[in-house]
């Protein structure tokens, strides 16, 4: 018996979070709201990642349309439904006395309401990744779910990088001191071993850190190396620096809870390269503070970025404390960034940018859509690493959640893939207060 079809209302979050959103529902039908196109055209001009899709999802709009009238409703193509426009609806009495007040969520409302009445027998669901206005469609009879497309079924992966294991053979770990790595002959520790996965491997008093390489089906010895004077305090952080030191893995994600040394490590890492790289660039993007726009802050352009830039720079004086002001790596610090090889910028103004042979790290990265990630990741050219950190728990951005940010997207789609290593780092090392309140608070 074949599926009945149902017809999804799409807000304007969903469009600015996935402007092919409508591709993205097989064959049922596509209703978009007259005041969510009214919305998307305050959003066409500017040049944040908003913008963008606004702008694009004009453009899908506009090749589907052509020189056609919209009324009826257009086929979207082969194994897909119908998408059409429905013009404004006189609100039911019951949202008149529930919401007093025009605004375009409530217009929304009236029309994901009227498709509802209008067709009974149909399953008729609100789509938005607003969860108010998903509360308030809900509360007047009206399915509603968030945008499910990119979300991450197992975001237990992210807690994953890492593994320990106890009881592991204690031959192989002898031969993993002594040769450097030993085959993984048979594994019956869970889960076969991915391309970089990372391990602590146990037998008694015996133990020793390795990666696993998938190519020669072996685990190797990760040993603890300093860069740039910043030293590894835990097995999370010897591996990170084994990570964005080996050339072979070009993407890179670190995650963990503030104070674990994510940025902090990957700075470090980079600028101990600096000879392998033609740039190295560490970026961010830009969230308001206090819920308030850049335009609020004091000052010219640059000024204005300051704030948000300032935890990068932090990063960096970290580093040069770590070294002699006399010593040659802190003056190189100073020639890199004199010479424009060491750049800290915010993420708007790299957008769009190729990157070649660069170390690129981009830093709280769980505030960035999969859309924005996919687009960064494939501006990488010859030569060029990328480093994503971030925390899933710490996200500013209201239509973004553990499951659908960019960074959780990213790591489970390049799981397993051999130029791509993910670490969690789970302790904190800025201080016993910080890691205290973390964990407390």
């Amino acid at each position: 018996m074949p599926k009945k079809c149902k017809t999804f209302v799409i807000d304007t979050n969903v469009i600015l979070h996935d402007h092919q959103c409508i591709y993205k529902f097989d064959n049922n039908d596509i209703v978009i709201p007259i005041p969510v196109l009214e919305e998307l055209d305050k959003f066409k001009k500017g040049n944040d990642p908003i913008n963008f899709q606004a702008r694009e999802f004009t453009r899908v709009l506009d090749s589907i349309v052509g020189d056609k009238l919209f009324n009826g409703g257009l086929k979207l193509g082969v194994g897909k439904g119908k998408l059409r426009i429905v013009t404004g609806k006189t609100p039911s009495e019951e949202l008149k006395r529930s919401f007093r007040d025009d605004i375009p969520d409530h217009r929304i409302l009236a029309i994901a309401d009227f498709v509802k009445q209008e067709d009974p027998k149909r399953c008729t669901v609100f789509v938005t990744k607003d969860v108010n206005l998903r509360m308030k469609a809900k509360s007047l009879g009206i399915m509603a779910e968030d945008y499910q497309n990119d979300k991450v079924i197992n975001i237990d992966l992210m807690d994953e990088g890492v593994r320990t294991i106890e009881g592991y053979d204690a031959d192989s770990i002898k031969a993993i001191y002594s040769d450097g790595s030993s085959e993984v002959k048979e594994w019956s520790f869970g889960n076969e071993p991915i391309a970089n996965e990372f391990f602590i491997l146990k037998n008694g008093n015996n133990s020793v850190l390795a990666k696993y390489n998938a190519e020669t089906n072996s685990l190797e010895r990760v040993e603890k190396h300093s860069a740039y004077g910043i030293k590894p305090r835990n097995a999370e952080q010897t591996f990170s620096l084994n990570a964005l030191t080996d050339d072979k893995i070009q993407l890179i994600t670190l995650t963990g809870k503030a104070g674990t040394g994510k940025t902090l490590l990957a700075l470090a890492a980079a600028i101990e390269q600096h000879d392998k790289y033609d740039q190295i660039l560490l970026a961010r993007p830009i969230v308001a503070l206090s819920n308030k726009d850049m335009g609020f802050l004091p000052g010219d352009a640059e000024e204005k970025i300051r704030p948000y830039m300032q935890p990068l720079f932090d990063n960096l004086n970290v580093i040069k404390h770590a070294l002699n002001a006399r010593s040659v790596e802190y003056k190189k610090i100073e020639t890199l960034k004199d010479d424009n090889r060491l750049v800290i910028e915010p993420l708007a103004y790299i957008r769009g940018r190729s990157l070649s042979n660069t170390f690129f790290i981009v830093d709280e990265a769980q505030n960035l859509t999969p859309h924005e990630v996919r687009t960064i990741v494939t501006r990488a050219g010859e030569g060029t690493k990328i480093v994503f950190t971030g925390d899933i728990q710490q996200i500013d951005s209201p239509y973004l959640d553990a499951r659908s940010n960019g960074l959780a997207f990213l790591t489970d789609k390049m799981r397993e893939q051999d130029i791509f290593a993910h670490i969690n780092l789970v302790r904190g090392e800025r201080s016993y207060l910080a890691e205290l309140a973390s964990n407390l608070l």
